[in-house]
């Protein structure tokens, strides 16, 4: 069974950092690229990085670019999300999920049309 377990979540001041979490389990993760998606309230879940296992290759969307650092520790079977320079807007609850498509914003794309089992997520707050 997929499992997903996020966190590392807060509270924080807009400027400030924070280093979300996902715990995999129940597939194999070496064999995945592995996705960060958020959703802020009253908005679509949208694709945020995502880093290949094979060879570290990352992506960003575009908004989170030079702020957000994505890596991942296989032997942990999981992914880091370091976030610095938080702003208002990166406010959501995020959430973790392995790729059915190489890394990429198409991958992101197929991955919110087609996975079934998300985790809770965790919640991210910036306040002004």
């Amino acid at each position: 069974e997929v499992q997903l377990v996020e966190s590392g979540g807060g509270l924080v001041q807009a400027g400030g950092s924070l280093r979300l979490s996902c715990a995999a389990s129940g597939f194999a993760f070496d064999d995945y690229a592995i996705g960060w998606f958020r959703q802020a309230p009253g908005k679509e879940r949208e694709g945020v990085s995502c880093i290949s296992s094979r060879d570290d290759k990352t992506y960003y969307r575009d908004s989170v670019k030079g702020r957000f650092t994505i890596s991942s520790d296989n032997a942990k079977n999981t992914v880091y999300l370091q976030m610095n320079g938080l702003k208002v807007e990166d406010t959501a609850i995020y959430y973790c999920a392995p790729l059915a498509r190489i890394c990429g914003h198409y991958g992101l794309q197929y991955t919110l049309r087609s996975f079934n089992y998300w985790g809770q997520g965790i919640q991210v707050t910036v306040s002004s």
